[in-house]
């Protein structure tokens, strides 16, 4: 999957379980980004992250833009995913999906099987969720929220540092 760009590039999605980063990935970014997520390895499977970076280092070197749909609650998250992509000439932009843990867990209660997510990850997600910045070496920020009509919102974010 590339694009026409010279210049790959990374969203990634920040935010709760629940908060429409899936649904704003099929939209908005499916055909252009490649999905890499958690979410689609085994639940049973074991070392997720290095798995998942190492997929990531591979489209990046192949050009491809990439979407990282994961909470990506922090820097501990982002930060390796940012450096991967410095390696690799490319973009990133933070898609941030401010948090409603209220309106998460109502979300979540409608999902069936293995798509719930326990409501106590969604609160302990919410504990360590922190909005991302440009200083934290996004090269932008980019607010997303629903729209009330089956879409979303989406803004730049201006500096906040």
């Amino acid at each position: 999957m590339t694009t026409d760009s010279a210049r790959p590039e990374m969203a990634v999605l920040v935010g709760l379980q629940a908060s429409g980063k899936s649904t704003f990935y099929r939209q908005h970014l499916s055909g252009r980004y490649a999905l890499v997520s958690k979410d689609l390895f085994p639940r049973s499977a074991r070392r997720k992250q290095p798995r998942q970076m190492r997929l990531i280092e591979e489209l990046l070197a192949s050009g491809a833009w990439v979407a990282v749909d994961n909470t990506n609650p922090s820097p501990e998250e982002w930060t390796p995913l940012i450096e991967a992509a410095r390696v690799h000439g490319a973009g990133v932009t933070a898609y941030w999906f401010p948090p409603d843990v209220t309106a998460s867990l109502r979300r979540n209660a409608t999902r069936e099987g293995s798509l719930r997510v326990p409501d106590v990850g969604i609160r302990a997600t919410s504990g360590r969720l922190r909005e991302p910045t440009t200083a934290d070496g996004f090269d932008a920020v980019v607010e997303v929220r629903f729209d009330g009509e089956g879409g979303f919102v989406v803004r730049p974010v201006g500096d906040r540092d």
